[in-house]
């Protein structure tokens, strides 16, 4: 079983920066971010397979955010930069106890933190 409890997330303007955390615990072989905006379903942002370290970005991301994993802290991190207004939403830690492929997929057994709002203004 896998437990996991976001931090960060808020409100910044066009163009600004936050990174959301996740504490992980539990023994996780996929490990991600995904949001949901209102009226929309839920995507995948960034997953990232801990033992290889392969790191997989949704298009509408790639070169702003990052995913990265500091394994002596148990954290999963999401740096987002270069924000937007489309990137407004809820977002979601979330991690699995085996490998799910293709990335970017939630699997029936993963395992989701409680979501954290983030909120982009123009």
């Amino acid at each position: 079983q896998v437990q996991l409890v976001e931090s960060g997330g808020g409100s910044v303007q066009a163009g600004g920066s936050l990174r959301l955390s996740c504490a992980v615990s539990g023994f996780a072989r996929t490990m991600g971010w995904f949001r949901q905006a209102p009226g929309k379903e839920r995507e995948g942002v960034a997953t990232v397979y801990p033992s290889g370290g392969d790191t997989y970005y949704a298009d509408s991301v790639k070169g702003r955010f990052t995913i990265s994993q500091d394994n002596a802290k148990n954290t999963l991190y999401l740096q987002m930069s270069n924000l937007r207004p489309e990137d407004t939403a809820m977002y979601y830690c979330a991690a699995a106890s085996r490998v799910v492929f293709p990335p970017l997929r939630p699997s029936t057994d993963t395992y989701w933190a409680q979501g954290t709002q983030v909120t982009v203004s123009s």
